[in-house]
């Protein structure tokens, strides 16, 4: 496989700020006659290889062994180690210590429902916050020229909402602020028939939640479902304290989504080993 022409620290920030599962990998010793020197570096994700470690069957076996963990959803940090003349077939006949650190992109997902006036703020306050988010509008050229620049943002021009919620990724938490209340309701009603939606927010008076609540119940959720939807959104978070512009919105809606999607972040990876470092090292 040819390595792409990107270096492996451009491509790193690249995957990182666009939220895309990657290992880096590092040549952290070697003894012997190896391709490259400690400190060579390569990422590696499911289609792509940027830089090298010297080629041959020692990489390939390091894209392998890299790629096999990304399939897995292996977070974290491990180390292998290469007899070139051995495990690797190499006529060098070196010995070589790779780290391979896996990360994971984005584990978090928001599907935003509305290219409105609050949606826009809710996508700008997201922007620096490690989700991907999923924007569904059903007008034509609702979204704004920025989004395109945006990372980990994906726009959807979904008219259909049954097709929209259904496309949707298992664990996504869902907003749902459109223009018209008509197609509110039709998309909380998809979005409860999910039994996998981390948590669903609807925008709204508490009068507009009564009505939704009273024709939802008729078409046949049932209370503990329909406990599961937050309207107003924002409330958990204490509210906007009366101001109801977008941004204040926004940030009210946010702040109640914080906890709730920290749930999803994996466990915290505590590294290699101190035997092995130990081992390494000496």
């Amino acid at each position: 496989m040819t390595a792409r022409p990107e270096s492996w620290h451009a491509a790193l920030h690249r995957l990182q700020r666009d939220g895309v599962p990657h290992a880096l990998v590092t040549q952290v010793t070697s003894a012997g006659s190896t391709p490259r020197e400690p400190g060579a570096r390569m990422v590696i994700t499911e289609d792509a290889v940027f830089d090298t470690l010297g080629g041959g069957n020692f990489e390939w076996q390091t894209i392998e062994a890299a790629r096999e963990r990304l399939a897995r959803g292996e977070t974290g940090i491990a180390l292998e180690a290469f007899a070139l003349g051995g495990r690797s077939g190499q006529c060098c006949g070196g010995f070589v210590n790779v780290l391979i650190e896996v990360f994971p992109g984005s584990t978090s997902a928001l599907a935003l429902f509305g290219a409105g006036h609050v949606g826009r703020e809710l996508v700008r306050l997201a922007a620096p916050l490690p989700w991907r988010v999923l924007w569904h509008d059903s007008r034509d050229d609702a979204f704004p020229a920025w989004a395109g620049d945006q990372p980990r943002l994906a726009c959807h021009h979904s008219p259909d909402p049954q097709a929209a919620v259904a496309a949707l990724p298992a664990g996504v938490h869902a907003l749902v602020l459109t223009h018209d209340h008509a197609e509110d309701r039709a998309l909380v009603d998809a979005l409860l028939a999910r039994d996998d939606i981390a948590s669903l927010g609807l925008i709204g008076s508490k009068s507009k939640w009564a009505s939704f609540r009273s024709r939802l119940g008729d078409a046949g959720h049932d209370e503990e479902a329909l406990a599961r939807v937050r309207c107003p959104i924002g409330m958990a978070a204490g509210g906007t304290g009366g101001d109801k512009t977008p941004y204040a919105i926004a940030i009210a809606a946010l702040a109640e989504l914080l906890p709730l999607m920290a749930a999803d972040q994996r466990p915290d990876q505590r590294g290699l080993d101190p035997a092995e470092l130990r081992r390494l090292f000496s």
